[in-house]
């Protein structure tokens, strides 16, 4: 009676706790389905948005959005004949810009256009208060004075200027969200298809983690309205590929030890709850550490990395949440037919098949110190190609396809060699404007200098340099003129890039240590050692100069790119490093369990990579591909990013994790563990007679693993 009871209570149990899962989560998506719908509509790509917040060009930025007519869409009308212009092509662009004039409230009116010393280019200066701060109007903007502007008979028309730049960042910033995410979808889609072997099994964890994307923009959009987080095209999109890099890879751990536990538990949903036991705690570890690492991210003064923080943090958490209930509650109810054709029948044994990680793991065996230094050679090597990495990128050279607005400054920078063609904008006190004009005037590299707004206590002065933009003359004229102003401030679209890469280089300073420290004592509470989450920090460290160096090699001579995003360091590093972790996680934590069940060092180390080995490669590679979607952007740095994380997840991976990690702790031996309990050796067993008090001895219950064969 009591059996049946227990049976029959473990039955509805089995039914009620899936029903009641999905059912809390149908009450989830639709409180949170109305926030994630507005996440595009909080979604800035601003100058702003992306700059150090203490920087002279923010506070330019800030303050030119106080002055009368708010933020200043700046644009230049480029009328350009390779045989020189005619007085046709004149007539046709002073009548065009007098066109734009009547559809538009320009500053100062129609302009006057400015001839080149060579007669093939016309250069007229506009600018407008009309979009203020509103992106969409800026867009609308540019886009009404490129229709009027056009060119024939081989006179050619390009708008270029900052406030053409902005329009077309943003255009490949807007196109990243259906692009990415059906790229992303399909991709892992892919991957599933080939690993799992099933028709149907691949379906069930893609959907969740699209659930969990879903969960994530509504998430998202509750940080911006409670705390102002920054949420721009670069961190959502990132948080994408991270809900699905990540929660792929969560899936794969788990559908895996599923499979080996309906081997051996009748029941689905007790099964479920063995796997999840088995291989949550990892899981939780893992997720954690790529939290805590992003998460140090709100250490930097740039705004573009300290909002990609939380967000990424966010995809992480979402992932990891709806990985650990909702697609065990679908996978519970569905029952054993979602494995079909290669369902595991209770009682049944797997087939047993040579694993290539049992060859890796064989050959870093016999011969750990040989495979460990030429690991490292290898890995220090390659790193030497960072040292070709291209100097920081310019504005022109961040597209991948080169847009009018780019294709513009090119033009110019051939016509007016002797005069820069973007504004350096200065903002003083109202009261001192005479003065910092007569300063600025005077100051070595300055080409001209008018006043503009003034207003709240400010005046605005434009500057034109006598160096091309973003060349070393310019950089000099800006670094002089803010050595100069006291009590002023220096910005505009060069004066942004110098402190994007100054803030950079202090970010950098602050953050790679914390995140160090962090990963470093999350490990040590979870391994109970020191040495082995040193050995996982170094070898992750060692990954990531890698894969910088695999950048320099292909960025400049295969790629044709021009630059290095000034950020592709810091947010490489972080990625990698709490990423990279991951892996290492599931493997000493495996390690681990077999020193515990009494395995020698070296046995644990080897039967660790053969078990865990072929589903953290699975997890290996859909990470890689996900992250390597971002190549197939628009935008140089997200081309970069994309690219350094995908290889250097696949080294970490294939290399790292099989050989270096592998034979570094068969060569340690039991002082990988130190200074723990496992770091001793264990003392001589007390001969025991052949029965006790409860009968004959029982041999120790091997403990749960962390991942599946």
């Amino acid at each position: 009676m009591g059996a049946g009871q227990t049976t029959t209570t473990r039955t509805g149990r089995g039914r009620a706790v899936p029903w009641a899962v999905l059912g809390l989560w149908i009450a989830v998506l639709a409180l949170v389905g109305p926030f994630a719908a507005k996440l595009a509509d909080v979604q800035h790509d601003r100058v702003t948005d992306y700059l150090p917040a203490s920087a002279d060009s923010t506070q330019v930025a800030e303050i030119q959005e106080k002055l009368p007519g708010g933020e200043t869409t700046e644009m230049v009308l480029v009328y350009h004949r390779d045989g020189g212009l005619s007085a046709a092509d004149r007539e046709t662009a002073a009548g065009q810009v007098a066109e734009i004039a009547g559809q538009h409230e320009l500053i100062g009116g129609a302009p006057k256009g400015i001839p080149s010393k060579d007669g093939t280019t016309l250069m007229y200066p506009v600018a407008s208060n009309e979009p203020g701060t509103n992106e969409k109007l800026r867009d609308e903007l540019v886009n009404d004075v490129r229709e009027v502007a056009q060119g024939e008979g081989g006179l050619s028309v390009e708008v270029g200027g900052t406030g053409a730049l902005a329009t077309d960042a943003a255009e490949v910033y807007n196109s990243l969200g259906g692009p990415l995410l059906y790229t992303t979808v399909a991709v892992v889609a892919i991957l599933l298809i080939l690993i799992y072997r099933s028709p149907v099994l691949w379906l069930v964890p893609l959907v969740v983690a699209g659930i969990a994307d879903f969960m994530s923009m509504g998430v998202a959009y509750g940080l911006n309205q409670a705390f102002g987080t920054t949420v721009s095209g670069q961190s959502s999109g990132v948080m994408t590929i991270l809900v699905f890099g990540a929660g792929t890879d969560y899936a794969l751990l788990l559908v895996s030890r599923y499979r080996e536990e309906l081997r051996r538990i009748e029941r689905p949903y007790d099964a479920m709850v063995a796997a999840l036991r088995g291989c949550g705690p990892a899981v939780l570890a893992s997720s954690g550490t790529v939290a805590v690492g992003l998460l140090c991210l709100l250490a930097a003064d740039l705004n573009s990395s300290r909002g990609m923080g939380p967000l990424g943090t966010v995809g992480v958490l979402c992932a990891l949440i709806a990985m650990l209930t909702l697609l065990p509650a679908i996978l519970v109810l569905v029952g054993r037919r979602v494995f079909w054709p290669l369902v595991p029948a209770f009682g049944s044994e797997p087939k047993q098949r040579r694993s290539l990680f049992s060859a890796m793991g064989s050959s870093a065996g016999r011969r750990p110190l040989t495979v460990l230094a030429s690991g490292a050679v290898l890995l220090g090597a390659l790193a030497l190609g960072s040292l070709n990495l291209p100097g920081p990128v310019k504005q022109e050279d961040s597209f991948v396809d080169k847009p009018e607005a780019v294709a513009a400054m090119e033009t110019l920078g051939r016509a007016y060699p002797e005069r820069g063609s973007q504004p350096i904008d200065v903002v003083t006190p109202q009261g001192r404007a005479d003065e910092t004009l007569a300063a600025v005037r005077g100051t070595p590299g300055v080409g001209s200098a008018e006043k503009g707004r003034t207003g709240d206590g400010w005046t605005e002065i434009s500057v034109f340099a006598k160096s091309a933009p973003q060349s070393a003359g310019e950089t000099a004229t800006i670094k002089s003129l803010r050595d100069e102003l006291k009590g002023s401030y220096v910005g505009g679209a060069s004066a942004q890039q110098i402190d994007l890469e100054d803030t950079n280089a202090r970010d950098t300073k602050v953050v790679v240590p914390l995140v160090l420290v962090s990963v470093m004592l999350i490990l040590i509470g979870l391994l109970r050692s020191l040495v082995a989450p040193l050995l996982l920090v170094v070898a992750v460290v060692a990954v990531w100069g890698a894969s910088l160096g695999i950048g320099g090699l292909v960025f400049g001579p295969l790629l044709g790119f021009e630059g290095t995003d000034p950020g592709l360091g810091l947010l490489s590093f972080v990625f990698l490093v709490a990423l990279g972790v991951d892996y290492g996680i599931f493997l000493m934590h495996r390690m681990r369990e077999e020193s515990l069940s009494g395995a020698e060092p070296a046995a644990a180390a080897l039967t660790a990579l053969r078990t865990t080995g072929g589903v953290i490669a699975s997890a290996g590679l859909v990470l890689a591909a996900t992250f390597a979607v971002l190549t197939n952007m628009g935008l140089v740095q997200l081309v970069q990013l994309g690219f350094v994380i995908a290889v250097g997840v696949l080294l970490d991976t294939f290399l790292v994790r099989t050989y270096l990690v592998t034979s570094a702790s068969v060569a340690l031996g039991r002082k990988v563990w130190w200074p723990g309990v496992l770091s001793r050796e264990p003392e001589p067993a007390e001969p025991a007679g052949p029965s006790g008090p409860g009968g004959p001895t029982e041999p120790p219950r091997r403990p749960e693993s962390v991942g599946a064969p």
